[in-house]
């Protein structure tokens, strides 16, 4: 059917393919009229393009021009023209789709056209690699046509000081590793100063070896953690003061609202006992927030109504269904101050200060594109995540690589002897031989095997991506062994040695089927690049564990009937078949789960967008008056709306309680009292008690001086919010890791997630609110404000992470002999410790 199709209308990626070659014939008619040009002629094109801009025309306008005065200058400066089909690549690339091309079509240089095309809007374009000794690379070697054409180029190392990253940030274009873009993006949004962040808003990215990043790397949630300013000790001390605290007289309680607040007996009392002067000073705000909890906690919080205590663990009661929510932990402390006071093991504070997926990350660019030698048997999962569409780019010159049928023995043990022959085989003819394998330890096995035949060899396993770009780049001349894990010195060129290619150019050897063909693609795309000669050949074995998983038993069992022995093979179409549709299987269940990962995730992503832009819009108003008043208005709102509900009748609502939280939170002890408020509409109690707080904060704004205001609304809001933010993150992870259980109750558990989550974030939007009101209102400032960080955090790479590894700690230096930490090979002092 897909063929009828096919031949009615054409293939959809032939006709892209049609509809491009049309501006690639107009970008090639432009070259006779740039030659003559000379140097400064030509890098004169970049500001004429910006002028042009401004006046009004379209990115997609200039492409040609701009396209061809790239390629021009690539020539001038790389000694590289662009090929037809790496301008196709560019255009790609600029409409936010992904490029295949295979390996050695130049997808670097591909990466100019656009990246120059996009920059000259002046928003900053970001290139994505895989390690940083590809990014300090590229940037070095394609910066050049940039700087040429009269642009500035950084590059955003891990080691960069604070001021060298926005220097770098701050160029036209800026190459770096995923890891590295969105840790800064996160890390922006935990400063103190708008003048601390160092990115701009996200633009544009071209990301190299898209699938890598975007496919491979998604599940892995890229963490900022960090201890948290809190001490366990503290809820001990705040659970032994609140024992000895007396009802009405130290603390009132409002259980419509489910709020208690200290009077002024009980805020003297605290003073006296913790020997402070101040309880509402914000340099006592972790203690008045600690002592909140712990009398929440004993006032509020009730055994076996809110919450059970089931082997030494606090497990919360759903108050609709009274069953038990196991895995779910109360936020901002409240957990803990109840472990304190049944006397349990006080588990530690949330260490997670910042997190998101690369796949939300990515999703933030106003435009994504991508390239790669192997994206098509992902597409699907790039267009439905991502909104990208794969185009295959075809190759400069006919590939002629051999691709032989896989070859399956009935053991390891078989399998890696025939590897060896083959590599003695084709060693002695003098041809280059590069053996793909899916471990370290199996990469070892082989070398060994190979040492005992007297075979020179190199080991690559991608842990020195600078070395190991240097050997790869040599495994295709006359002779050369080279065994490598998967992912070992990829981006780089295989350059075929002199004479090579008349005895078949570079042969692969898979030893290993992957669990996704695109990493298998991958390792044969090494061979047969522009053109040249090449040979690839999978060598399998019935115990490898991709044929374990699927159905190796039938097989297994017709070699042991037939009599196979262990170095016997069995070279079958149908088996390679066998194995591709066991793959696609397995690729279909992988996207499955990272389809499921970026669906909680997007619910956490909808809260950090909202927290993020509120918190943003603090550093970057110098006067945030309204957005203070904003927060402390609606508490007022909520309180009277609790206590004037609308099936009690006027004389039942509950007056004092309002006049009560009110004088706590907002107002002086006794400021407010019921009478006043007494046969008022619910409008005009909301009304006069906001007159009253906002004539109260109209004083206290005169008192304390317009400047001194603003800056103390900076430093409570800016707490509050970090502080409330990073305890619901610790919230939400404790959700989502029980919330799996709720699917033996027969109910979907991301819809619980959904449901469950956004009322914690209710929940705490209405915390801050309550914290800013209360401090802006009743603190004590001195002069000297200062804003400060709730917690202090260090970057934790996410592959230190997924092996179950302890990130290094933030005081762990690296000395000026060790290996320099950016994978370079050198010694840090003479790397980025200069």
């Amino acid at each position: 059917m897909l063929g009828l199709v096919k031949k009615i209308f054409g293939d959809t990626n032939d006709r892209e393919i049609k509809r491009l070659m049309k501006t690639v014939e107009v970008i090639n008619g432009l070259e006779p009229e740039l030659k003559p040009l000379t140097d400064e002629q030509l890098r004169d094109k970049t500001g004429e393009f910006r002028s042009r801009l401004e006046q009004g025309e379209e990115l997609d306008d200039l492409l040609p021009e701009a396209f061809a005065v790239v390629r021009e200058a690539s020539l001038r400066t790389l000694g590289k023209r662009h090929y037809d089909v790496q301008l196709i690549g560019g255009m790609v690339l600029h409409e936010g789709k992904i490029a295949e091309m295979r390996t050695g079509e130049g997808k670097t240089l591909v990466g100019t056209l656009p990246v120059y095309l996009n920059a000259l809007l002046g928003k900053g374009v970001h290139v994505v690699t895989v390690n940083e000794y590809l990014a300090a690379r590229d940037s070095a070697e394609m910066g050049r046509i940039y700087e040429f054409l009269g642009m500035t180029v950084g590059v955003n190392l891990n080691s960069l000081s604070h001021h060298d990253k926005q220097a770098a940030y701050a160029c036209d274009v800026t190459y770096g590793t995923n890891n590295e873009f969105g840790f800064d993006y996160l890390r922006d949004n935990m400063v103190l100063y708008k003048e601390q962040m160092v990115q701009r808003p996200l633009y544009f990215s071209v990301i190299d070896e898209v699938d890598s990043i975007l496919v491979d790397e998604a599940r892995t949630p890229l963490i900022i953690s960090g201890q948290a300013a809190k001490s366990t000790d503290l809820y001990y001390s705040a659970d032994r003061f609140v024992k000895r605290l007396t009802a009405e007289e130290d603390y009132v309680v409002d259980i419509k609202v489910r709020s208690v607040n200290l009077t002024e007996a009980g805020v003297a009392k605290a003073e006296k006992t913790f020997g402070i002067e101040n309880l509402y000073d914000h340099a006592n705000v972790t203690l008045n927030h600690h002592l909140t909890q712990a009398l929440k906690a004993h006032v509020i919080m009730k055994r076996d109504v809110d919450y059970v205590v089931q082997e030494e663990e606090v497990i919360i009661v759903d108050e609709f269904t009274g069953r038990l929510m196991v895995g779910r932990r109360y936020s901002d402390g409240l957990h803990q101050a109840i472990e304190a006071k049944e006397q349990l093991k006080v588990q530690n504070e949330s260490m997670t200060l910042a997190t998101i997926t690369l796949q939300n990350y990515f999703r933030m660019y106003r435009k994504l594109s991508g390239m790669t030698g192997t994206a098509k048997t992902e597409e699907e999962e790039l267009k439905k995540i991502y909104g990208l569409e794969v185009v295959v780019v075809p190759t400069n010159r006919p590939m002629i690589r051999n691709d032989a049928p896989d070859v399956v023995y009935k053991s390891v043990n078989g399998k890696f002897k025939a590897v060896v022959e083959q590599i003695v085989e084709s060693h002695k003819n003098g041809q280059p031989v590069l053996v793909g394998t899916v471990s370290i330890e199996n990469s070892e096995r082989l070398s060994d095997m190979l040492k005992k035949k007297g075979i020179q060899h190199k080991v690559l396993n991608a842990k020195h991506h600078a070395e190991e770009a240097e050997i790869v780049s040599r495994a295709g001349q006359h002779g050369a062994v080279t065994i490598a894990t998967n992912m070992a010195g990829r981006g780089t060129d295989i350059v075929l040695g002199e004479g090579v290619p008349n005895l078949g150019g570079l042969h692969i050897i898979g030893t290993e089927r992957h669990e996704s063909r695109r990493i298998d693609n991958q390792l044969r795309g090494r061979a047969g690049r522009q053109g040249d000669p090449g040979s690839s050949q999978f060598y399998l074995s019935m115990e490898d564990e991709l044929m374990r998983r699927f159905g190796a038993e039938n097989i297994m069992g017709m070699m042991e009937r037939i009599g196979f022995e262990e170095d016997q093979p069995i070279e079958s179409k149908l088996i390679t078949k066998a194995i591709e549709s066991a793959q696609k299987r397995v690729e279909g269940n992988n996207f499955d789960t990272r389809k499921v990962v970026l669906q909680y995730d997007d619910v956490m992503n909808q809260q950090r967008e909202i927290i993020y832009k509120q918190r943003r819009e603090v550093l970057e108003h110098e006067n945030i008056k309204e957005i203070t008043l904003d927060m402390i208005m609606p508490v007022i709102e909520r309180i009277v709306k609790a206590h004037t509900p609308d099936d009690q009748v006027p004389e039942e609502w509950d007056l004092a309680a309002i006049a009560e939280y009110a004088n706590s939170t907002f107002l002086h002890e006794g400021q407010l009292t019921a009478d006043e408020l007494w046969a008022k509409e619910r409008e005009e109690i909301v009304e006069h008690v906001q007159s009253l707080v906002k004539k109260l904060y109209d004083q206290r704004e005169q008192d304390m001086g317009e400047e001194t205001m603003r800056e103390f609304e900076k430093v409570v809001v800016l707490r509050a919010v970090d502080s409330k933010w990073m305890d619901h993150i610790d919230a939400m992870e404790q959700l989502r890791q029980g919330i799996h259980l709720r699917a033996y109750g027969g109910t979907d558990p991301l819809r619980e997630y959904q449901f469950e989550g956004f009322e914690m974030f209710q929940e705490m939007i209405e915390s801050i609110r309550e914290e800013v009101a209360k401090y802006i209102m009743k603190a004590h400032v001195e002069s000297n404000l200062e804003r400060q960080a709730v917690a202090e955090g260090q970057a934790v790479d996410p592959k230190i992470e997924a092996e179950g590894k302890q990130p290094a700690k933030a005081e762990d230096k690296v000395g000026r002999n060790d290996p320099c930490p950016c994978g370079s090979g050198k010694k840090f002092k003479q790397c980025h410790g200069k």
